[in-house]
């Protein structure tokens, strides 16, 4: 396969800078992740922090924060966003944070590569992606990406939604050279001519819109349905893992009687990275209901034969291997008819 990675000087200070942020914001938290429960906090509550990625796909834990769900759960809880699923599962896996919002792809690798993910929850699912190009590249088709240089963040769920459209069009990434891009830098790189297509989250293919102008051009693509998964790290019991829950199906409920609110919610919560005709147009493309489900580990472990093949990795891609990762033990708790995995 061939890559090309972006290692710039700036892009790592700016990483570290993240890190040491959400360290500090961690540590004001008090969220004592070292131990086996939540800390004491305010009024009595233990002290929860979750790492999330994309809004929209966790958008029942950015609701149970704008509405104040948690404390009716014993839970004072910081939600913080970091830019891919990716750095959510290392804040996770790092101690960094006590729960996480991710997609099912780093999950897959984490599994993989033996790191103690424990998936509580499938979030939601989504697939109404997009290969966003340039109308004077030609590209008419995803068989006609045969040789062509494609933007992506690797590591992602974007990663393998691109999979399954060059498979789409008989090609692997072989054919391609893939450029690893940050979300955002994706629209950029079209616009520049740097990259011939790129994949990217939703919430940025109208900057790639707007980027390029009369020049945009798009192919969509529904043959992947990303899941978005809520973690427990080593630290996090089953009584505060279960707690969590019930505030996520909580504020699940609350979206489902009045979508309208929910939406504000979201655009309020993400502090001006999301825009509220974004969340208009996308939101309702979203399937919403925390479960565990046998298609959950089917397509797990379709994944990790993907990720094992693709990246070279260790680890068993067999569905009883990933079943392994899953903890239905909260969920049944919270909501027995939520889990039909065995």
């Amino acid at each position: 396969m061939s890559t090309t990675r972006s290692t710039s000087r700036p892009r790592a200070v700016a990483a570290v800078a993240l890190a040491a942020l959400f360290s500090l914001l961690v540590g004001a938290c008090g969220d004592g992740s070292a131990g086996g429960s939540g800390s004491p906090s305010g009024a009595g509550r233990a002290a929860v922090t979750l790492a999330g990625s994309d809004h929209l796909g966790g958008a029942p834990v950015h609701l149970a924060q704008e509405r104040g769900l948690w404390s009716a759960e014993g839970l004072d809880a910081t939600v913080t966003t970091l830019p891919t699923g990716r750095d959510a599962l290392n804040a996770v896996l790092g101690g960094q944070a006590r729960f996480g919002v991710v997609g099912d792809l780093p999950a897959v690798t984490a599994a993989l590569t033996g790191r103690d993910v424990r998936i509580v929850a499938d979030l939601s699912r989504f697939s109404d992606w997009r290969l966003l190009t340039r109308t004077d590249r030609g590209i008419g088709g995803f068989e006609a990406l045969k040789g062509r240089r494609i933007g992506v963040p690797q590591g992602t769920n974007v990663e393998y939604a691109l999979s399954r459209m060059l498979a789409s069009g008989r090609l692997t990434a072989a054919d391609v050279t893939l450029v690893n891009l940050s979300p955002n830098q994706v629209p950029a790189a079209l616009a520049r001519g740097d990259v011939d297509a790129g994949v990217t989250f939703p919430s940025f293919y109208e900057a790639a819109r707007t980027a390029l102008a009369d020049r945009y051009a798009e192919l969509p693509f529904s043959g992947y349905t990303a899941r978005t998964l809520l973690i427990a790290g080593p630290s996090a019991d089953d009584a505060t893992t279960t707690a969590v829950l019930r505030a996520v199906l909580r504020a699940q409920q609350a979206a489902a009687a009045d979508p309208a609110a929910a939406r504000a919610a979201v655009v309020a919560q993400s502090k001006g990275a999301l825009q509220a005709p974004y969340v208009e147009a996308f939101q309702p493309r979203y399937t919403y209901g925390a479960s565990l489900s046998p298609e959950l580990v089917t397509q797990l472990a379709d994944e990790a034969a993907w990720a094992k093949a693709a990246q070279s990795l260790p680890g068993s891609a067999d569905p009883s291997a990933l079943r392994e990762r899953l903890r239905p033990g909260p969920l049944k708790s919270a909501d027995p008819s939520a889990v039909t995995v065995s």
